[in-house]
């Protein structure tokens, strides 16, 4: 069953690893294992990260000359329906609607947000492009419960929304983590925004926290100076690791005792997954997208701040749930198996069968 497929925000094929990237690719492992043969349709980076007019109407005036390419490529391939990952006001598909319906196969999309309140403002072309893929999805498949909300509340009457629960591309679970009852590990990169601001919390909660504890830190990035301030008083309480190849990640995982990760302004986060496959507990706050990929427990509201971080990293380092719960949490969950059936789902909504 050929299938376009294609990422406005970076191509399976990037040679730049992040997030965005890794689940790219692994949803086109997934439809590849739900029988679909997937072509990348086309390679073009839409994105405007800085809101300029003339980088929005330099991108469509590009988009607008390999559409006629495409399209014939289309019919050839005779792709069966097209896919779209991550469109949103930043990084708009401003290929496939056009290409589907000049073909005549169904639009799907996976992971779309819309942002009506970027309407009139500087990313406003990049947005109504946005919407108008939204709006010309036969299915469109969302990852948290929070997007989905705003899918729903401007869906066209026709138009299909599929909960995917993010995933891990691998169709098994990893080895079982093994590691010391008090120690911490912190994944992600060491950048300015959201990254520094989770950083500075887990120093915040890291003062309060009593008794035996220390920290492992893999990650680096522009920011790591300012990472190694916020942890300098608690000197050799914490180990920074670095950037880690997979090997390296996996061995920090499996020597750890609990992710913390407080998770700010997360759209869910691929390395809560990455952990919970190996068993480890997670400490994190109660924020939109993170509680869609955490096993469920309690833990505690933004509005807790450090002390409520604290508590939550003392009750899990003294009484950690069960790593075979969370392991089967994830198994039943977030890998390509469980994907590649609700992908398989939604194109059969669609009138397409894998």
């Amino acid at each position: 069953m050929p299938l376009a497929f294609y990422a406005p925000l970076k191509p399976p094929d990037h040679t730049v690893p992040s997030g965005d990237r890794a689940m790219a690719r692994g949803l086109v492992a997934a439809l590849q294992m739900g029988g679909a043969q997937v072509t990348i349709a086309a390679q073009l980076r839409s994105r405007d990260a800085v809101g300029e007019a003339r980088i929005q109407a330099a991108l469509i005036a590009e988009a607008d000359a390999l559409i006629p390419g495409i399209i014939a490529k289309g019919a050839r391939a005779e792709w069966r329906a097209w896919i779209t990952y991550h469109n949103y006001y930043k990084a708009p598909d401003l290929i496939g609607p056009t290409v589907a319906r000049s073909l005549g196969i169904p639009y799907l999309l996976v992971e779309a947000t819309r942002a009506r309140k970027r309407l009139d403002g500087p990313w406003d072309r990049f947005a109504r492009a946005a919407e108008a893929a939204c709006d010309a999805a036969d299915v469109i498949f969302y990852l948290t419960e929070h997007d989905g909300a705003a899918l729903r509340a401007y869906a066209p009457p026709a138009q299909r929304l599929v909960h995917l629960p993010p995933f891990l591309d691998r169709t098994d679970l990893p080895p079982q983590a093994v590691g010391s009852g008090s120690g911490l590990l912190s994944v992600a990169m060491m950048r300015a925004g959201a990254k520094m601001a989770s950083y500075r919390l887990i120093a915040q909660t890291l003062a309060q926290v009593p008794g035996d504890w220390y920290l492992e830190i893999a990650g680096d990035g522009p920011q790591s100076a300012a990472v190694a301030a916020a942890m300098a008083p608690f000197a050799e309480r914490v180990r920074f690791l670095g950037e880690l190849d997979a090997a390296g990640l996996a061995d920090a995982y499996g020597r750890a005792g609990a992710l913390l990760w407080p998770g700010v302004d997360e759209a869910f986060g691929m390395t809560y997954l990455e952990a919970q496959a190996h068993g480890l507990p997670v400490i994190a706050q109660d924020r939109p997208g993170v509680r869609d990929v955490l096993f469920p427990r309690d833990y505690p509201a933004v509005e807790d701040g450090p002390r409520g971080l604290a508590h939550l990293v003392r009750a899990t380092l003294d009484t950690p749930p069960p790593s075979d719960r969370i392991r089967a949490h994830i198994a039943a969950n977030h890998l390509l198996p469980a994907a590649a059936r609700t992908l398989r789902d939604g194109l059969s909504h669609a009138g397409v069968a894998l």
